[in-house]
């Protein structure tokens, strides 16, 4: 089992979390980014820096992953991509993204970005807080306790 994160945009509180976990539960953590993210010295932390370039950090991910692989991500799009090609993917809020709920959430999305494109919306700037923590920390240890057990029965999410 390895754990995929698009780190772009990942917060710091989540790569903290993510490289504590790596640690102690053994598992390798990939932080893909087009720039310097600072991590921990840890042997189950790899950091891949993809270069410059819109994208690059998804295409590397989505080159890499596999099933029974983790992947986290803000990227809407990316998620909807990862979700047919097998891994568990969640966002930096907990969010579980699958085949069910993630076309929904692109058509919002698409719908949310014609609005702001058009002068109509204003996104508000969301807030990343305790509660958020609380809750991506809570998924992430249910999901990586799924997929360790998988692991160990030889299956496939």
């Amino acid at each position: 089992m390895r754990v995929f994160i698009d780190a772009d945009s990942c917060p710091v509180r989540v790569r903290e979390i993510v490289c504590k976990a790596a640690k102690r539960r053994n598992f390798l953590a990939i932080f893909a980014a087009n720039r310097p993210i600072p991590l921990p010295r840890n042997r189950n932390v790899r950091f891949i820096h993809v270069g410059e370039g819109e994208g690059r950090a998804d295409a590397f991910i989505k080159e890499q992953v596999g099933s029974g692989d983790l992947v986290i991500t803000r990227d809407i799009p990316l998620a909807a991509e990862l979700v047919e090609l097998g891994p568990v993917v969640i966002n930096d809020r907990g969010d579980l993204y699958t085949r069910e709920n993630v076309r929904e959430r692109l058509s919002i999305r698409n719908f949310m970005k014609e609005l702001r494109d058009a002068g109509l919306y204003e996104n508000p700037t969301g807030m990343f807080g305790r509660k958020e923590v609380k809750a991506f920390a809570a998924t992430f240890d249910r999901i990586l306790t799924q997929l360790e057990k998988q692991s160990r029965k030889g299956g496939s999410p």
